[in-house]
């Protein structure tokens, strides 16, 4: 049996197409993949992010004890602040990314991927039993719905139903609002590359946000947005994924995400790994690929340079904004300069592609880099 949110009713009735996600059973898409992302880079649209898991850490040394297990730096961290992190293995690998909210000194809502929920449970529960008994990790996914709203005009949507001056609420920040009557977190994250809320909310009330949300937005073309758009938005705004450009045998270093790996902090697994990748270099490193000739590059594709492999794909799409096959690609560090040319081999065939800055999209400027 696949696993479903409190929003699966909702879905069905707005002609979401369901699939297997993870053991989930969610959205990848209402209309279309192409009409939902331009509606988020455009307008607004509406996320069932609830798949996620939520583990929380508390006690009174949870602070000392998370800032063992993680890369970032927690003790930067302030009440109602937030923090992107990787948890990592002695090998330098990724266990998980995920997103750390601090609510006061002693406790800590993680936000962890979905597939990973089990498995980050056991190992920070194994790992904060080394370090203290007085810290208790708790696996709360169940107490929580999360729903994000994203785009240029999620905010002038979302104030139409709360009562606090969004403006105050910055990048990776959030604070405790009344939404629809129930008290929620409100946080200004996202995976879309666009500005945007995520929410988390009771499952009792989830339906009711949802729907207030999409009403509130109406004027504004808000549109519900699958798991599809959702991929493709995050990948244009070169945002890594799980099993992709980082996992178990991919370090942050590698995926060239190491503003997220701190070393003037505590011990913490794989550190003299990763501080050992920084100084040294790595024989691999995480770039942008444009194709120059017709095709649409996939994850796993193989590339080459002057006939020999140099890398693969880790996510490849067809771009909703620019019209073109990109990818992200583990590539050879020696020949990762922009401008560079290889191939992709798309069935066999050789499709012309050159290196390019990532991220392909940014907000501010609407282009590559």
């Amino acid at each position: 049996m696949l696993k479903r949110t409190p929003l699966y009713e909702s879905h069905k009735k707005l002609g979401g197409k369901m699939v297997d996600f993870g053991g989930w059973e969610m959205p990848i898409q209402y209309t279309s993949i192409i009409e939902e992302h331009t509606a988020v880079r455009e307008k607004a649209g509406l996320f069932d992010v609830s798949h996620m898991g939520e583990v929380v850490i508390k006690g009174s040394s949870a602070k000392e004890v998370l800032n063992k297990l993680v890369t970032n730096d927690i003790f930067s961290l302030k009440p109602k602040k937030a923090a992107y992190t990787f948890l990592t293995t002695e090998t330098g690998g990724v266990v998980d990314d995920i997103l750390v909210y601090m609510k006061n000194d002693n406790e800590f809502l993680l936000v962890v991927n979905a597939s990973n929920t089990d498995k980050d449970y056991a190992w920070l529960k194994e790992k904060v039993a080394a370090y203290s008994t007085g810290v208790e990790v708790i696996n709360c996914s169940s107490d929580y719905v999360q729903i994000a709203i994203q785009g240029p005009l999620a905010q002038t949507i979302l104030k139409k139903l709360v009562d606090v001056d969004l403006d105050q609420i910055k990048f990776f920040t959030f604070d405790y609002v009344k939404l629809c009557g129930e008290e929620v977190i409100l946080s200004r994250t996202g995976y879309t590359g666009e500005d945007g809320f995520e929410v988390l909310c009771s499952p009792s009330r989830a339906e009711e946000i949802w729907n207030k949300l999409l009403e509130a937005g109406k004027n504004e073309g808000i549109r519900p947005v699958g798991l599809g758009a959702r991929d493709t938005l995050r990948f244009e705004s070169a945002l890594p994924l799980y099993g992709h450009e980082l996992g178990n045998d991919l370090s942050p270093i590698e995926a060239s995400l190491k503003i997220f790996v701190k070393f003037n902090k505590d011990d913490y697994l794989g550190k003299s790994v990763l501080k050992n990748q920084v100084e040294q270099g790595t024989a691999r490193l995480l770039a942008g690929i444009e194709l120059i000739e017709r095709g649409i590059p996939r994850d796993g594709f193989r590339i080459e340079k002057d006939g020999e492999d140099v890398g693969y794909i880790t996510s490849g799409a067809y771009s909703p904004t620019f019209k073109k096959g990109l990818a992200m690609a583990l590539l050879r560090t020696d020949i990762v300069q922009p401008g560079n040319e290889l191939d992709v081999v798309i069935r066999d065939k050789k499709v012309k592609a050159k290196i390019v800055k990532l991220p392909f999209y940014n907000k501010k400027t609407k282009v590559n880099g």
